[in-house]
């Protein structure tokens, strides 16, 4: 424990940290100014579920996890391997699933129909083959309305999962996260999301008996979110915060990914480190901040 508090301590420490995260030292990047713009609360607002799950820290661990659990899909593993630098610049990568969240979460509608047209662009130009759980080979694209819902799920299942395993709390209840999160998806194309926990865990469970399955490339993209370039501190934390998102993955999601089950103490350090570094950063983004004065100054 004292390691990893020396590791973390310092302002040095945690500007690395927002850096790693959102591509700034300031936790500020540059299109985080797009908070700002608009004249409405977003599709959610400040008294939303969403803002309480995605303005958490718990949300570091709902990443890592929700990661992991695309990668459990061979469409979407193939569509990483082929069409992201997820092995060359895996921040950056990281930084533009950030961006998305973070402004689809806190952003006026503006803001969130521009970084969707950016993200529907992107995806334009995720298409070609994969190799189904039968074996034979299909035609994916980033635009596929099945696509779509299983990224979306397991974003949702994720960070839902994260939150509520850690012991975080969450007054407006799962079911509302769930439904609030789905008007995420419409931007990007999809309008079947699902809009309760239970129709998530249906949906997730329909994914895990009829699609997902390990494939070639999964051993090495599996290693490598496990174990991404960081520094030594860095690498340390990072691996705490791993084996607490493994904890909550159930089967058969742990056996396509090549997982063992981890123990559920992993959470316990976990919720405590992460305590520590909300109190070291502050409980509140700096993306959360600009959004709030937006939506104050409607007031």
């Amino acid at each position: 424990m004292n390691r990893l508090l020396g590791a973390l301590g310092g302002n040095r420490a945690a500007d690395a940290f927002r850096k790693t995260v959102s591509g700034d030292p300031s936790g500020a990047p540059v299109w985080s100014k797009q908070m700002a713009i608009g004249s409405d609360e977003g599709l959610f607002g400040p008294r939303s579920a969403v803002w309480e799950v995605h303005g958490c820290i718990a949300t570091l661990v709902g990443g890592i996890r929700a990661l992991l659990m695309q990668a459990a899909h061979p469409a979407a593993l193939t569509g990483v391997a082929e069409h992201s630098a997820y092995d060359t610049d895996p921040l950056g990568r990281l930084e533009r699933t950030t961006r998305w969240l973070t402004i689809t979460s806190f952003g006026s509608t503006e803001a969130i129909e521009i970084e969707a047209r950016r993200v529907r662009e992107m995806h334009k130009r995720v298409t070609g083959t994969f190799e189904e759980k039968s074996g034979s080979q299909s035609p994916y694209s980033a635009s596929d309305p099945r696509y779509l819902l299983w990224v979306h799920c397991a974003f949702t299942d994720s960070f839902l999962r994260a939150h509520e395993e850690l012991g975080y709390v969450l007054p407006q209840g799962a079911d509302q996260y769930v439904r609030e999160w789905s008007k995420s998806a419409e931007p990007l194309g999809l309008t079947s999301a699902p809009l309760s926990k239970k129709e998530l865990a249906d949906v997730m469970a329909s994914f895990a008996q009829n699609e997902v399955t390990s494939i070639a490339m999964t051993p090495p993209i599996v290693g490598f979110i496990l174990k991404p370039p960081f520094s030594k501190g860095g690498l340390f934390f990072y691996r705490i915060l791993a084996n607490a998102a493994i904890a909550t993955i159930d089967e058969p999601f742990l056996s396509v990914l090549g997982l063992k089950p981890r123990s559920k103490n992993w959470l316990r350090v976990s919720k405590v480190l992460l305590d520590f570094l909300s109190y070291m950063l502050g409980h509140e983004s700096p993306s959360q901040k600009i959004a709030r004065q937006r939506i104050n100054a409607l007031q």
